[in-house]
């Protein structure tokens, strides 16, 4: 379980690649370390990955087909970085909304809007049955990180990202085109499909 606070940014040094297969090796400073154990929850631009070895501050993480999917991971390349977060504790403070670490679907970046003191981001989704989902005012995870909707069309939604978001995540960095890994909020899902299922009852 995630809250969508993001830590911060962290770079894959190494990249093994097998047949629908690989394995991403990272760099973690040391405050992320403490207490880090193998088999243990990380989230990667909000996938929810288990750590499988820890040599030093570098710590490896196996990516399946269906996380290669799914998610933009499977884009990244050597060099490239990932916005982190540790699995939630019981006793954390829920600053964000909790998530799974679930990536449902890929949105891309169609439209930045910036202004002095925040920007505007605007996402088409890549399956469009999600846009029941997203709702004004609502929930969303963008790459890990816990946002509020703003305006919502037919096929795209957006979100407005103050100064600390930017400087802490990669959200700072998308352009125009990029892909984002999407959490629906599963409060509001089954709010959705409940009433759809009572609905079609009657």
């Amino acid at each position: 379980m995630f809250t969508g606070i993001v830590l911060g940014t962290a770079e894959i040094i190494d990249i093994e690649e097998q047949p629908l297969f690989r394995t991403h090796k990272v760099i973690f400073p040391a405050e992320w370390l403490e207490a880090l154990q193998i088999g243990a929850s990380v989230a990667h631009n909000g996938c929810c990955l288990t750590v499988t070895a820890i040599e030093g501050n570098i710590v490896s993480f196996d990516l399946i087909k269906e996380t290669l999917r799914v998610t933009n991971l499977g884009q990244l390349s050597v060099g490239d970085r990932v916005n982190i977060e540790r699995a939630a504790k019981f006793s954390d403070e829920i600053g964000g909304h909790l998530m799974s670490g679930h990536i449902m679907a890929q949105a891309s970046v169609s439209k930045i809007i910036q202004s002095e003191h925040n920007r505007e981001v605007w996402f088409d989704i890549n399956d469009p049955n999600l846009m029941k989902y997203i709702l004004h005012k609502g929930f969303i995870g963008i790459d890990g990180c816990s946002l509020t909707l703003g305006d919502v069309t037919e096929r795209r939604f957006c979100v407005h990202l103050i100064p600390e978001t930017l400087e802490r995540t990669l959200l700072s960095e998308r352009k125009l085109g990029d892909s984002v890994n999407i959490e629906i909020d599963t409060q509001t899902q089954a709010i959705v499909d409940t009433v759809e299922r009572m609905l079609n009852k009657k």
